[in-house]
């Protein structure tokens, strides 16, 4: 079981299952959504998503997704993206315990920023992750 949840404690979550697509996005909507120049998520089934505390916000980013975030704090929680309705990315610094889920991949790296630099051997991918 994952467990996390706002800085502020106003909403909390519950993951089950196995995560899978840990990895660092370096979009522009993550970057303007979040503040911060890289985001890492993790993606799970959206029935193995629950929130246990509180009432989030969403937010339609896009034509083609959904964010998450707490209304009172602005902790950025999950994505959902409308063509993957059974899954859900979550933020994986809203872990608990976050260093469980460290990335396995960079995405999103053509439209990242060109003064963040990867040096941890991780693939790197132009757009989005291959299925």
């Amino acid at each position: 079981m994952l467990k996390g949840g706002c800085f502020c404690g106003a909403v909390r979550y519950e993951a089950e299952g196995d995560p899978w697509h840990e990895t660092v996005c370096h979009c522009s909507i993550c970057r303007r959504t979040t503040g911060a120049p890289i985001v890492a998520w993790f993606t799970v089934r959206t029935g193995d998503f629950r929130i246990v505390a509180g009432e989030p916000v969403r937010f339609r980013s896009s034509t083609a997704a959904t964010r998450t975030f707490c209304g009172a704090c602005g902790t950025a929680l999950a994505f959902q993206a409308d063509d993957h309705p059974a899954e859900i990315d979550v933020t994986t610094g809203s872990l608990d315990d976050p260093e469980r889920l460290p990335p396995k991949s960079h995405t999103w790296r053509a439209s990242g920023l060109s003064w963040v630099k990867s040096a941890d051997g991780l693939p790197s991918y132009p757009a989005k992750r291959p299925d």
